[in-house]
C-alpha cells in the first residue's frame, strides 16, 4: 500500500502521519510508540484508521462544538434591545451590567447565559465596559446643541471682526489624594500607596484659547469673585488687544466685584459671555483638567501643598509646550477652531 503523505497542518497530524511512514518502513508499533512518545494503543488506532480510510483517517478534523443557542439574526438584535436603555426593561438606572443583559436575553430569547459568556458575547458585538459620563437632568439639550452649532460660530466670527481673543475659563481643585490609575505588583500582594489624607487642596482657575495658549491662577484657599477679578487682570497683562471671556454662571463670575471691575476702564477690552447652565462639556477647559489629573499628575501622592504646587507647576509647563494638545481640547468639546 503506497499512498502519498502530504505536509500536515499541525503537530498532532504530523505525529500520526510520521507513525504511518515508520510503519511502512518496517518499524514495529512498540518502537514507533517510544520514538513519538505515545502509547502502543494509540499507534494501533492510527494504523487501523489508515488502513480503513487512508490519509483522511489520520488527518486533523475540526470539532464543530456545541451549536450556538442564538442565531446570527438574534445576535444582531441585541444592540437594538440595549439601545432602549436599562430602565425600559424595568431596571433602576441607565446602567448595563452582564447580569442585566443576561436577564434581557432570557426575556427576549428564553436563553440563559452566565455573566462570563454574556461578557464574551458583548465583546463580539463591539460593546465594551466604559465609565459613563454624568449629565444633570436640568440640562437643556436643545439650548446646548444650539450653542455649539450656532452661538459659538457666531461668537468666533465676531471675535475675529472685533480682533478679540476668545478665552474659555473654568475652575477645578487639586488635592493631595492621588489620582490613582493602575500599577503592577506581585499576584496576591495588593500594593499600598502612602498618602497624606486631608481637605487641603489647590484651587485653580484656568483659561485656554483656540490658538493653544494656557493661563492659570492658583490659590491654596477657595476661589472668590476677587480671584476672578485678579485672573481677568492677569489675562489683560498677558494678552494684547481685546478679550472675549467665556465661562459658566458660577457665583464667583457674577459677584459685585466683577461688575465694579468691568465698570472701570477695562470695559472695552473685556466682554463676558456665559455658557448655558449644566453644560460643562461645552467648556474645553474641562479637558485640560482631565489631562492634568489623569495624565500629567496620575499616581502622584504629595506630602503637602507646597510639593503639590510644585508638581502642578511642572505639569502646566509640560502642557503649555503642546499647543496642539490644547487645541484638541476644543475638538473634544465639539467646538470648531
Amino acid at each position: 500500500m503506497n499512498r502519498h503523505v502530504s505536509v500536515p497542518h499541525d503537530w498532532r497530524e504530523w505525529r500520526r502521519l510520521r507513525a504511518v511512514e515508520l510503519a511502512e518502513q518496517g518499524w514495529n508499533q512498540r518502537t514507533i510508540a517510544e520514538i513519538l512518545g505515545v502509547s502502543e494503543a494509540a499507534v494501533s488506532q492510527w494504523m487501523t484508521a489508515w488502513r480503513r480510510d487512508g490519509r483522511e483517517g489520520v488527518l486533523a478534523h475540526h470539532s464543530p462544538g456545541h451549536p450556538a443557542r442564538l442565531t446570527a439574526e438574534q445576535k444582531r438584535l441585541i444592540p437594538d434591545f440595549l439601545w432602549h436603555g436599562a430602565e425600559a426593561y424595568g431596571f433602576r438606572g441607565e446602567v448595563w451590567t452582564c447580569a442585566r443583559v443576561a436577564r434581557v436575553l432570557e426575556r427576549e430569547f428564553s436563553v440563559r447565559y452566565s455573566k462570563g459568556h454574556v461578557s464574551r458575547l458583548l465583546k463580539q458585538l463591539q460593546w465594551t465596559p466604559q465609565i459613563p459620563i454624568t449629565r444633570a437632568l436640568q440640562r437643556d439639550e436643545a439650548e446646548i446643541a444650539t450653542w455649539r452649532t450656532q452661538t459659538w460660530p457666531d461668537l468666533r466670527a465676531r471675535a475675529r471682526r472685533e480682533q478679540r481673543t476668545p478665552v474659555f475659563v473654568d475652575e477645578s481643585g487639586f488635592y493631595l489624594l492621588p489620582g490613582v490609575v493602575k500599577t503592577y505588583a506581585p499576584k496576591g500582594r495588593t500594593p499600598i500607596l502612602r498618602e497624606w489624607q486631608g481637605r487641603d487642596h489647590l484651587s485653580v482657575m484656568g483659561g485656554i484659547t483656540p490658538q493653544g495658549k494656557l493661563y492659570t491662577l492658583v490659590r491654596q484657599t477657595s476661589l472668590t469673585a476677587l480671584d476672578s477679578v485678579q485672573f481677568l487682570r492677569h489675562l489683560l497683562c498677558k494678552t494684547a488687544g481685546r478679550l472675549l471671556v467665556i465661562w459658566d454662571g458660577s457665583p464667583i463670575h457674577r459677584g459685585t466685584e466683577i461688575r465694579n471691575f468691568l465698570a472701570w476702564d477695562n470695559t472695552r477690552r473685556i466682554e463676558l459671555v456665559r455658557l448655558p447652565p449644566y453644560a460643562p462639556d461645552l467648556n474645553p477647559t474641562e479637558e485640560l483638567w482631565q489631562q492634568l489629573k489623569h495624565v500629567e499628575l496620575r499616581n502622584l501622592a504629595c506630602m503637602d501643598l507646597e510639593e503639590l504646587h510644585f508638581e502642578f507647576h511642572l505639569a502646566i509647563g509640560r502642557v503649555r509646550q503642546k499647543s496642539h494638545l490644547i487645541r484638541s481640547f476644543f475638538i473634544a468639546a465639539g467646538l470648531d477652531v
